[in-house]
């Protein structure tokens, strides 16, 4: 899953319009988020954005999925003709209108970018500038805070024990070597 982007503050890019599909208004998605059942659910309302166009709201009619692909018709696009003008629209939700995890160890994306990342000690090593999302887990991505490279800290339990929102901190336990500078 590519890593989510984000759109302007309080925007999480969800999709991108790749192509009309059919004559009855379908486009396919490049599928930009985790949850596309729940993102792209009948009825949500998106927010479209492309290059010389105003902003749209876009509502979900209907979603189907077609060879691996996600096919979305909006309310606003009933036919191809209608369709066909979106191709790169960037769909995007506004962060405020996400609901929070359950699950009180699931955190959305842009819940832990711009989380100061500290030592037991105190110390702070950086701040969180995005997750990734690999075959292999999640990785923070910490910006140093006396600059240097970006760091790669795994999003384990082990090394981010704590995850401090109201706070607004990670605390690391990294093992030996993880935060040195290569």
């Amino acid at each position: 899953m590519p890593a989510p982007v984000r759109g302007r503050a309080g925007e999480l890019l969800v999709g991108v319009v790749v192509r009309a599909h059919g004559l009855r208004g379908e486009l396919g998605v490049e599928v930009r988020t985790d949850s596309p059942d729940e993102r792209f659910a009948p009825g949500a309302a998106l927010l479209g954005r492309r290059a010389g166009a105003p902003d749209a709201t876009l509502t979900v009619e209907s979603i189907r999925w077609h060879s691996g692909k996600l096919l979305v018709r909006f309310v606003e696009t009933p036919d191809r003709t209608a369709a066909e003008p979106l191709r790169g629209t960037r769909l995007l939700v506004r962060t405020s209108e996400l609901t929070p995890p359950e699950d009180p160890e699931e955190f959305h994306d842009h819940q832990l970018e711009g989380l100061a990342a500290e030592l037991e000690d105190g110390t702070v090593v950086g701040t969180v500038r995005e997750v990734l999302h690999g075959p292999a887990g999640d990785l923070l991505v910490l910006t140093r805070a006396g600059g240097g490279p970006d760091v790669l800290v795994p999003f384990v339990h082990a090394i981010v024990p704590t995850v401090d929102l109201d706070g607004g901190r990670v605390l690391l336990t990294p093992p030996d070597g993880l935060l040195d500078a290569e």
